[in-house]
């Protein structure tokens, strides 16, 4: 099994990818630390994110920086380099989806992939 790893190329299909622009990020944290009434957990993770795969990623990745940003990487490497339990994340990922964030009445800048990484890259 070979899966996508930033800049890596997916051989075989591989779990969900969660992401979020750092903007959002640090939005997220102020929303939670200035919204009165927010208590609890909030996700930080893009709304989009719960629909995509290390493969997504990469190939949009390698449209916002005009080339490709591809490379093959074995299973077993990832596991080597990262260990058995961080890899397990990277190889098998987990869908994350920012419910509560919303509810509470958080606007993303960047709910999208696409324009999330074309910022970061120009």
């Amino acid at each position: 099994q070979h899966c996508v790893l930033l800049p890596w190329r997916e051989n075989s299909p591989c779990g969900p990818f969660p992401w979020i622009h750092i903007r959002d990020l640090a939005g997220v944290v102020c929303h939670a630390l200035e919204t009165e009434g927010v208590r609890g957990v909030l996700n930080g993770v893009s709304p989009a994110s719960s629909g995509t795969s290390n493969a997504d990623f990469a190939r949009e990745l390698g449209s916002a920086l005009g080339r490709p940003a591809l490379l093959p990487l074995p299973s077993w490497a990832v596991r080597g380099v990262f260990g058995a339990e961080r890899a397990v994340m990277l190889l098998e990922g987990q869908r994350v989806a920012p419910k509560r964030t919303l509810e509470s009445g958080y606007c993303f800048v960047y709910p999208d992939l696409p324009s999330a990484l074309q910022d970061i890259v120009s």
